[in-house]
Protein backbone atom coordinates (compact mmCIF):
# COMPACT_ATOMS: atom_id res chain seq x y z
CA UNK A 1 0.00 0.00 0.00
CA UNK A 2 1.18 3.43 -0.80
CA UNK A 3 0.09 6.99 -0.21
CA UNK A 4 -0.26 10.69 -1.48
CA UNK A 5 -0.80 12.86 1.12
CA UNK A 6 -1.79 16.51 1.78
CA UNK A 7 -0.60 18.40 4.70
CA UNK A 8 -1.17 21.91 5.53
CA UNK A 9 1.14 24.14 7.91
CA UNK A 10 0.13 25.72 10.91
CA UNK A 11 2.42 27.94 11.12
CA UNK A 12 2.04 30.05 7.43
CA UNK A 13 -0.80 27.94 5.91
CA UNK A 14 1.20 26.40 2.82
CA UNK A 15 -0.09 23.11 1.36
CA UNK A 16 2.30 20.89 0.56
CA UNK A 17 1.75 16.87 -2.10
CA UNK A 18 3.71 14.35 -1.09
CA UNK A 19 3.86 10.36 -1.30
CA UNK A 20 5.16 7.39 0.90
CA UNK A 21 4.68 4.05 1.89
CA UNK A 22 4.61 4.60 5.52
CA UNK A 23 2.03 7.42 6.12
CA UNK A 24 2.18 7.72 9.60
CA UNK A 25 6.00 7.78 9.58
CA UNK A 26 6.41 10.01 6.66
CA UNK A 27 4.43 12.96 8.73
CA UNK A 28 6.62 12.81 11.57
CA UNK A 29 9.42 12.94 9.92
CA UNK A 30 7.60 16.03 8.54
CA UNK A 31 6.92 17.22 11.97
CA UNK A 32 10.21 16.49 14.01
CA UNK A 33 11.80 19.01 11.00
CA UNK A 34 13.69 16.03 8.90
CA UNK A 35 12.37 16.88 5.89
CA UNK A 36 14.75 19.57 4.20
CA UNK A 37 11.56 21.25 2.09
CA UNK A 38 8.94 21.50 5.19
CA UNK A 39 11.08 21.73 7.77
CA UNK A 40 10.77 25.67 8.31
CA UNK A 41 7.30 25.44 8.24
CA UNK A 42 6.27 22.92 10.66
CA UNK A 43 4.26 21.41 12.51
CA UNK A 44 1.84 20.23 9.99
CA UNK A 45 -1.44 18.79 9.88
CA UNK A 46 -2.76 15.82 7.57
CA UNK A 47 -5.68 17.25 5.56
CA UNK A 48 -6.48 14.51 3.05
CA UNK A 49 -4.50 11.11 1.62
CA UNK A 50 -5.46 8.63 -0.99
CA UNK A 51 -4.47 4.55 -0.71
CA UNK A 52 -2.89 3.47 -4.01
CA UNK A 53 -1.83 0.08 -4.81
CA UNK A 54 1.89 0.95 -6.56
CA UNK A 55 4.58 3.40 -5.89
CA UNK A 56 4.30 4.38 -9.46
CA UNK A 57 0.38 4.97 -8.86
CA UNK A 58 1.58 7.06 -6.00
CA UNK A 59 3.22 9.29 -7.72
CA UNK A 60 1.47 9.10 -10.33
CA UNK A 61 -1.55 11.07 -8.25
CA UNK A 62 1.28 13.23 -6.35
CA UNK A 63 2.38 14.74 -9.77
CA UNK A 64 -1.31 15.24 -10.98
CA UNK A 65 -2.24 16.83 -7.80
CA UNK A 66 0.62 19.29 -8.30
CA UNK A 67 -0.47 20.87 -11.90
CA UNK A 68 -2.32 23.93 -12.23
CA UNK A 69 -5.69 23.28 -12.03
CA UNK A 70 -5.36 20.89 -9.09
CA UNK A 71 -3.18 23.38 -7.36
CA UNK A 72 -5.99 25.86 -7.77
CA UNK A 73 -8.17 23.66 -5.95
CA UNK A 74 -5.83 22.93 -3.21
CA UNK A 75 -5.62 26.54 -2.83
CA UNK A 76 -9.44 27.28 -2.92
CA UNK A 77 -10.01 24.21 -0.52
CA UNK A 78 -7.26 25.06 2.17
CA UNK A 79 -5.24 28.30 1.36
CA UNK A 80 -1.97 29.04 0.19
CA UNK A 81 -0.17 26.32 -1.84
CA UNK A 82 3.53 26.62 -1.37
CA UNK A 83 6.12 26.05 -4.34
CA UNK A 84 6.33 22.06 -4.50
Amino acid sequence: MYFTYILKSLKNGDVYVGSTANLKQRIALHNKGRVKSTKAYRPWKLMEYYELNSRSEAVKKELFLKTGQQKERLRSKYGHVAKW
